[in-house]
């Protein structure tokens, strides 16, 4: 059958590049919605041979806007290889950084990236629907705090890790230097006040999304829905840790399918490659890869903040546990499987980041000298974090002189990558009716993906001040029609 083609590049309110093909047939519905991701980043590579030590400065530049998640999962992966535990107050104080992390990294998506979406609203002109587009709605004040708070959690990054983007904190065995009385009491003002900010933030979401039937009705919509299984950090208790624990995968139903440590992952996870973009596509695999399929009988799992509440059985702290409870019963019970959801799970999850960081900054124990334990003989480690985007993997080889032979990374949004396809193709599949394709419709195509904050290559920047956006349409022929761009 001839088809014609749409092409969106580069897709746009994410971090990195990327592009998504859609195929029509000739009576202008959808055949088939493509994500390709056109870079290659090799970081892996050119790791080997590096001094071990070296890593977690290295494998930060991945990606700016996440750079402690990948910071500690190298330590954590070092820590494994070099046979070490770090001290209790070492761990306190990663998870606090990384409490702080959490923090500016969920604010920066919802309100610079997901929340132009619903706050100025889908439709809206291309040239509002940003960040100053919000400003223009909530107001100056709301715009300081925003700004403000995201601008503490990068300070107690920095008051830690010695850096806000690119720490240089963590080591084999503990972290480099303990946190003074004086900086600790800085730490719990600024946490204090970001509960407050997150709480704040989730009345936003309230006021602006659930109170609005246009928006549930499109959050609850077939377009938005995909059903997978789920994984997440957790835990003794099952609840959502950002830091440490072990990996849980539910399936669709809910029902806790397996439970691993994270030196167990290649027992449980595959990678699909496809020749149509550089993403690999893991998979589970005791389920088997089908194809960009969901349910049960496919092995495509989800992860990130909606993946992470839905593998887990609440949150670890009050307010957070509260929020998570009222978004399941206004949802229609656990799991959600609704896309857009994502972007209430993140703010639970700002909430529950805001408590953990005011509950360790209060810890008797988070101003301890004793930092760090002494490494061991070097071997093989593997080091799993939860990412603001999702499960995050480092797994690292060591010879005999500590020096790296073999890396894998599987990043958050790696993890994801075979489900984001799905939803931007379920979601073109249930937009597009006919050739008519307007503005506002592709950008609901794009918010499929934008749920999921993909992070891909998200290092490298345009020079002309924003990223250029092409559309080409072709005939059934594929004779270029017109080119929509900036």
């Amino acid at each position: 059958m001839s088809t014609k083609t749409i092409t969106i590049s580069p897709i746009t309110r994410l971090e990195g590049h990327g592009k998504i093909e859609i195929f029509l047939n000739e009576k202008g519905n959808v055949e088939n919605a493509y994500f390709q991701i056109p870079e290659l980043r090799g970081f892996e590579r050119f790791c080997e041979g590096r001094k071990a030590e070296d890593l977690p400065v290295i494998t930060p530049r991945i990606c700016g806007v996440c750079p402690v998640a990948h910071h500690f999962a190298s330590t954590k992966a070092l820590d494994a290889a070099f046979k070490v535990d770090p001290p209790s107050a070492a761990k306190k104080l990663r998870e606090l950084m990384y409490s702080g992390y959490m923090i500016y990294d969920h604010t920066l998506h919802f309100y610079f990236l997901g929340a132009p979406d619903f706050v100025v609203g889908p439709d809206a002109p291309p040239g509002e629907r940003n960040i100053l587009g919000v400003i223009k709605k909530v107001g100056l004040d709301i715009a300081k705090e925003v700004i403000k708070h995201r601008a503490y959690g990068q300070k107690i990054t920095a008051m830690i890790g010695g850096k806000a983007t690119h720490p240089v904190c963590g080591l084999p065995g503990g972290i480099s230097k303990p946190i003074t009385e004086e900086e600790r009491q800085e730490i719990e003002k600024m946490a204090e006040s970001s509960v407050e900010f997150a709480k704040f933030s989730l009345k936003l979401f309230d006021d602006v999304v659930l109170k609005n039937k246009n928006y549930v009705d499109m959050i609850l919509s077939d377009a938005y829905t995909l059903k997978t299984y789920y994984m997440g950090l957790v835990d003794e208790n099952n609840r959502v840790n950002f830091y440490d624990g072990k990996v849980r995968v539910v399936d669709p139903s809910g029902k806790e399918f397996l439970k691993f440590a994270p030196h167990e992952y290649l027992d449980v996870i595959e990678e699909h490659v496809e020749p149509w973009s550089y993403v690999k596509y893991p998979y589970l695999k005791k389920v088997g890869w089908k194809g960009f399929v969901g349910g049960p009988d496919s092995g495509i799992y989800r992860v990130g903040p909606l993946g992470r509440l839905n593998a887990s059985e609440g949150m670890a702290t009050p307010l957070a546990e509260q929020e998570y409870k009222r978004m399941y019963e206004t949802l229609g019970g656990k799991p959600v499987h609704s896309t857009l959801a994502f972007h209430w799970a993140r703010l639970i999850e700002l909430l529950y980041a805001a408590e953990r960081c005011l509950e360790l900054s209060r810890d008797k124990e988070i101003t301890s000298k004793d930092v760090r334990n002494k490494p061991g003989a070097p071997g093989e480690g593997v080091g799993i974090v939860e990412a603001a985007r999702g499960t995050l993997i480092h797994h690292y080889t060591l010879d005999e002189e500590a020096l790296i032979k073999r890396v894998n990374l599987i990043v958050a949004t790696t993890n994801n990558s075979p489900a984001i396809c799905m939803s931007i193709r379920d979601a073109a599949k249930a937009l597009i009716q006919g050739e008519n394709v307007s503005e506002g419709l592709l950008n609901k195509i794009e918010m499929a993906f934008r749920a999921y904050d993909p992070c891909l290559a998200c290092a490298t920047h345009f020079a002309v001040g924003q990223m250029p956006l092409e559309i080409n349409i072709y005939d059934h022929n594929r004779k270029l029609l017109e080119t929509l761009g900036r």
